[in-house]
């Protein structure tokens, strides 16, 4: 059975449950988290683990998600700045362009 445990100044409600309940009820539980719930995950009543959703998740599809549960990408936080976009770009031209993608297509 979960625990409900109340932390932070706001009364932030997050689930709390043993290892074996969650075990038992995983799928509930990973509902829980996509609809944006916290899960605290004891051992023998000892805090071990927290399952979060994913920040920046929203919008992203399923090929970017799996990116990111291989640790090959990472969500973004927040905008670029402005500044960004008025940054010169690389100055490279077409026929090296052409010639590095002709080259890579090569080598696979």
């Amino acid at each position: 059975m979960a625990l409900q445990t109340r932390i932070g100044y706001h009364g932030h409600v997050m689930s709390s449950v043993n290892i074996t309940e969650l075990k038992n009820n995983l799928s509930q539980y990973l509902r829980q988290v996509r609809q944006g719930e916290e899960i605290l995950i004891r051992d023998r009543r000892l805090p071990i683990a927290k399952i979060v959703p994913l920040s920046g998740a929203d919008g992203a599809d399923a090929e970017t998600l799996a990116l990111v549960a291989a640790g090959k990408l990472r969500l973004g936080k927040g905008r670029l700045p402005k500044s960004f976009w008025s940054m010169p770009g690389p100055r490279i031209g077409m026929r090296r362009v052409v010639a590095a993608v002709v080259s890579d297509r090569e080598e696979r």
